[in-house]
């Protein structure tokens, strides 16, 4: 007997409507809010997690390792969707691909959690990566199908979609960035699968709801190639179907790009380098080979057409180049960035300014989650009835992200800092003569060794103390002791708890130090907060939140710049914020570990970065739409993908380069070289201005 719950006929898509839109919309509004929510709470602690000590649940990694991991899941992530979307236009509907892709990324998110091996994380990582190219395409191909027939609503549709985008990108870098860093890294894992899992059955529930759109292709909706051939020629067109030698030297961009994406993390990592013959290393060389037969296609496919669409995508791959530039930049932010606010940066803050935080972090906190249950409720209003055990599901979710909101609010307000004293062995560091190392200066280099519970100190060593700020919600007295670890090996100390000291002493090998050091308090300061080296990740979010509209009303008006002007502001822009960051890394020392400078050159790198990208990522999948043929669309679309891979690794692999250049030059060189080079591309871009018009033929 069916009920009349989740498989009532399906309604039209516009008869109920929240804000002006069909409550459809906003189904796959709170669906892709989740995927963004553990897609970019992943995202924000990965590196973290890599290079965390291995007591404290992390790989112990350097940083070089970790990037180049991070590099190559951020790149892997872009290219999948191009062949999960072929596969969902083909065989399966939007509708199945977005559900299995949905279902794979939570059991990704699943195994990550898992701490027993590291099989585990490497298992979830390609879960991600697969799960993400069957969603990420297709829910988005699912807004366009709805909204066939009201092409006046789609810019609104997307812009409402976008904010969701947003907003799970905020919730899920502030709770499990916070969770990860506070509580535990498979916390922060595993949070994001609770609400990717969520997000599926939110969807699965309430599928009904799109009717026939995104379902299975089947023969009658396929179209018929004389029309389209007749189409194409209607609009100055003419098919140009893959040849034998398109197809051979699209088939060796893929092997060479992902044999040189993968093997970085394995020769590095695994020590297992699949591109090394005869004790050459040939992974330039095929990087390179995989970019020359990738553009040996697109030229040859580009002089089989018209003159006029030859100059539009000839532009197209203009813009691609920027495109490279851009991400190869901005992605540092998973990256390097955080490792800087987590290393480099003063995150703690006294007296009136800790206030001023707590106060800000709590508004922008709750202000959004408000208005988005307030979406949510006039969703329950329009939906309930029709589909309860989807909306049951998404009230749960929102119950446990009010729930965590306020515990985080509430430790916050209920911890205190207490200063604490630790003790050091300080050596000259002497080299294979048993002479001093000097520095730059010709002072004498000081390896700085901590006194741990298991070191046997001799005569001759210096002792010398230290102190750390350690900021708990927990109760000390002055001249109480505590039990600290340095987290990184990088003078990054914490406090240890009962079960996380235990679960060191079980981790360490027999024979081996625990790295656990006594520290005592000798200060408690009420007014001080740490704020989490993720904390900074959220700022994009809301920016973009603060700026979208801002740059919207300017793209609308009579002085909306030209393509190429949008990309050399948004490039320059994205250059002006590393300066930020390079000049504030004018005090730290030559390959310093750690130092303390202040969060305003993060903010302002942020804030620079996110009006860089308000330029540029809107108008790139815009021109192609606009720009190129209708066979070629497709195909173009997966260029960018490809174009946003690329940067992606590249973002991983420069970013890898930190300890190198801060070790040989300076923290300042490192940034330099990211505000130098984006920023000349951004001036070139301007300076083509007048060619890419010309190549453009009057598209704007």
């Amino acid at each position: 007997m069916k009920t009349n719950l989740e498989h009532k006929q399906p309604f039209n898509f516009f008869d109920k409507q929240v804000l002006g839109h069909p409550a459809g919309l906003f189904v796959l509004f709170f669906t892709e809010m989740w995927e963004r929510f553990s897609y970019y709470g992943m995202r924000a602690i990965l590196v973290l997690f890599l290079v965390s000590s291995f007591g404290l649940g992390g790989w112990d990694w350097p940083r070089e390792h970790a990037l180049a991991l991070y590099g190559t899941y951020t790149a892997l992530v872009y290219l999948t969707p191009i062949l999960g979307g072929y596969l969902a236009d083909r065989y399966m509907g939007y509708q199945k691909a977005v559900i299995v892709g949905a279902l794979i990324m939570t059991l990704g998110h699943a195994f990550m959690a898992i701490e027993i091996a590291h099989i585990f994380m490497y298992l979830g990582i390609a879960g991600l990566i697969i799960g993400n190219g069957f969603f990420k395409p297709n829910i988005t191909s699912i807004i366009s199908e709805l909204y066939q027939k009201h092409p006046e609503k789609k810019d609104g549709a997307f812009t409402i979609f976008y904010m969701g985008v947003n907003a799970g990108a905020f919730l899920g870098i502030l709770l499990c960035g916070y969770l990860g860093e506070k509580v535990g890294w498979s916390y922060g894992f595993g949070l994001a699968g609770v609400f990717m899992l969520f997000g599926m059955l939110q969807f699965y529930f309430a599928r009904n709801i799109f009717g026939n759109a995104g379902k299975k292709p089947t023969k009658d909706e396929d179209t018929n190639e004389e029309a389209q051939q007749a189409k194409l020629e209607f609009e100055g067109d003419r098919l140009n179907p893959f040849n034998l030698l398109d197809k051979i030297l699209i088939a060796l961009s893929v092997a060479f790009g992902l044999l040189w994406i993968i093997n970085d993390p394995t020769s590095k990592i695994g020590n297992f380098n699949f591109l090394e013959f005869g004790g050459v290393d040939l992974s330039n060389q095929t990087a390179i080979a995989g970019l020359v037969s990738f553009l040996l296609v697109l030229i040859l496919r580009i002089v089989r057409y018209p003159s006029i669409i030859r100059d539009r995508m000839i532009a197209i791959i203009f813009f691609a180049v920027f495109t490279v530039c851009f991400w190869a930049a901005f992605e540092q932010a998973g990256g390097s960035m955080t490792i800087f606010a987590k290393d480099y940066t003063n995150r703690v803050m006294s007296g009136g300014w800790a206030t001023a935080f707590l106060i800000a972090n709590i508004l922008i906190t709750t202000v959004p989650v408000a208005i988005i249950t307030w979406v949510l409720i006039l969703l329950f209003k329009q939906t309930f009835k029709n589909y309860p055990i989807a909306n049951i599901t998404l009230g749960l979710s929102f119950v446990i992200i009010w729930g965590l909101v306020v515990w985080m609010i509430n430790r916050d307000l209920n911890s205190s800092a207490y200063i604490a004293h630790y003790e050091v062995v300080e050596k000259a560091v002497v080299d294979e003569q048993g002479q001093p190392v000097l520095d730059e200066e010709g002072n004498p280099e000081i390896e700085v060794i901590p006194i741990t519970e298991d070191y046997n100190l001799v005569a001759s060593d210096e002792v010398v103390k230290r102190e750390v700020t350690i900021i708990e919600p927990i109760e000390f007295s002055i001249g109480d002791q505590m039990k600290v670890i340095d987290v990184d090996k990088k003078g990054n100390y914490i406090y240890l708890n009962e079960s996380t000291e235990q679960t060191i002493r079980e981790a360490t090998p027999e024979g081996e130090s625990t790295g656990i050091v006594n520290a005592e308090i000798k200060e408690i300061k009420e007014n001080e907060i740490e704020i989490p080296a993720t904390w900074f990740l959220i700022l994009n979010s809301l920016f973009i939140i603060m700026f979208a509209p801002l740059f919207s009303k300017w793209w609308e008006s009579k002085r909306n710049p030209s393509g190429a002007m949008k990309y050399g502001m948004g490039l320059i822009l994205l250059g002006l914020g590393f300066g930020a960051l390079a000049f504030g890394s004018l005090g730290i020392e030559q390959g310093a570990k750690v130092a303390s400078v202040s969060i305003i050159w993060l903010v302002l790198a942020y804030l620079f970065h996110t009006l860089g990208e308000l330029c540029l990522s809107p108008v790139a999948l815009s021109y192609i739409s606009k720009l190129v043929p209708g066979r070629m669309i497709a195909m173009m679309f997966g260029v960018w993908y490809i174009a946003i891979a690329i940067g992606n690794k590249i973002a991983g692999t420069m970013g890898g380069k930190i300890d190198e250049i801060t070790e040989e030059y300076s923290m300042t060189t490192f940034f330099l070289i990211f505000t130098l080079v984006p920023a000349g591309i951004g001036f070139l871009a301007i300076i083509l201005n007048p060619l890419l018009k010309k190549l453009m033929h009057g598209v704007r």
